[in-house]
């Protein structure tokens, strides 16, 4: 499936990065990776710096699918707010998911700052904005549960947002001052392969999966090349294409809407160039780049197909720079450079699936769905190493396809 209107910022920015070959032989090795996005890349990464034997497949060119099209938001804040998420999983395992994201921030800090190429990782700050006064039950609800569990975040009313961000209307906000940052997602997925090869990796693109058969101690796969790969575990780090290979439906798809502006001459585009979404939904989000543009995303609707979704991209961008010029008369008319759409999947409670299901023997999937598709890999990637290594992680439950979540508890 075409994954994404051609051409995302971060693949005109930064070109073919490596280039990787296409499996022309058979292949025989520990854990096989379907998937060379973000989520495989980290994947294969903690298993080969635990010293795993580890191959990745992709059909296309690496990073090619959503990854390269991620707007790579890293944020600590599930698309589902705690208070409600403790609705659906319990309120202890809603604190944990987003301790856990605010750990997987730090954790991908420390990896970046090890990578061979840029990824360009930086910190920021994020802004959770009412976006009317109806919204302001919720978010004091969210920052009174936020506070219980020790997460550090302010309370913001419409005048501390109007001294942060001028002309923008909000009637109250959250703000986390240390828990984000951003990244460029494509750079990274090559940045992690190129050390994982280091590791003993094998990384192989241009190469599709056309059969999978588990066997009694291994799974089998033939390729679109006529060979055969052996492998004692698989992991289907396939995105929203992965719901092929599962009986339970998972996910509801959507298509979203991004652009990039020209570059803006101010040193500080907004408060400290601040992660910005909001309450409503679907929610519309801002940040910057390295390069002193704004990206401005959202203006969501559900999934029907790649040809209608990219026919509404005209229509989708002029909407999101209209957006962005009523939130910031002093920077409007935005000039835009570039504009794309995409696919992405999301789950009833916003938490990823990270495991095994019973009809794919010797499989786990790490699918990390919603806007926070990295930071979620980034979990993924150590449960699943730890499952290599025979370490039981104690957090694999709270995204485990049998966990309670398909129906609210309470009201």
């Amino acid at each position: 499936m075409n994954l994404h209107t051609p051409y995302p910022y971060w693949l005109l920015k930064n070109g073919f990065l490596c280039e990787y070959p296409s499996l022309r032989h058979p292949l025989q090795v520990d854990y096989l990776v379907m998937g060379g996005g973000i989520t495989g890349a980290l994947t294969a990464w903690y298993l080969a710096q635990a010293g795993v034997g580890v191959a990745v497949v992709d059909r296309r060119h690496i990073g090619m699918g959503s990854t390269c099209a991620s707007t790579a938001l890293l944020q600590y804040e599930i698309d589902v707010p705690m208070h409600k998420l403790a609705k659906f999983v319990g309120e202890k395992n809603a604190a944990r998911s987003y301790r856990l994201c605010i750990d997987a921030i730090d954790k991908l800090e420390q990896i970046c700052e090890k990578m061979p190429l840029p990824t360009g990782f930086e910190r920021k700050p994020s802004v959770y904005c009412a976006s009317r006064k109806a919204d302001l039950e919720d978010i004091d609800l969210e920052y009174a549960i936020r506070q219980k569990h020790d997460i550090q975040v302010e309370r913001w009313d419409k005048n501390d947002v109007a001294r942060a961000f001028p002309h923008f209307q909000s009637p109250g906000a959250l703000y986390s001052p240390h828990d984000g940052a951003q990244v460029d997602a494509y750079s990274l997925t090559h940045a992690l392969l190129q050390d994982a090869l280091r590791c003993g990796a094998q990384v192989f693109d241009k190469t599709e999966i056309t059969d999978i058969q588990h066997e009694k101690t291994q799974v089998v796969l033939r390729t679109n090349h006529g060979h055969s790969i052996r492998a004692k575990r698989l992991v289907i780090a396939s995105g929203y294409e992965s719901q092929e290979y599962l009986e339970q439906k998972v996910t509801r798809l959507h298509s979203t809407y991004a652009l990039v502006s020209e570059p803006i001459d101010k040193t500080k585009i907004w408060h400290r160039d601040a992660l910005i979404w909001e309450t409503a939904r679907p929610y519309l989000y801002l940040r910057t780049t390295p390069d002193r543009r704004v990206l401005v995303g959202g203006r969501d609707e559900p999934f029907y197909s790649p040809g209608k979704r990219d026919k509404l991209l005209a229509k989708k961008t002029a909407l999101l720079a209209q957006d962005f010029d009523k939130r910031f008369p002093t920077l409007a008319p935005l000039q835009v450079d570039f504009n794309w759409a995409g696919t992405f999947a999301e789950t009833a409670d916003g938490l990823p699936f990270i495991g095994s299901v019973r009809e794919r023997p010797h499989t786990v999937f790490a699918l990390g769905f919603g806007g926070n598709g990295i930071v979620f890999s980034q979990i993924a990637g150590e449960i699943i190493r730890d499952g290599a290594v025979g370490r039981k992680n104690p957090d694999a439950h709270i995204f485990s396809f049998a966990r309670a979540g398909a129906t609210p508890q309470g009201d």
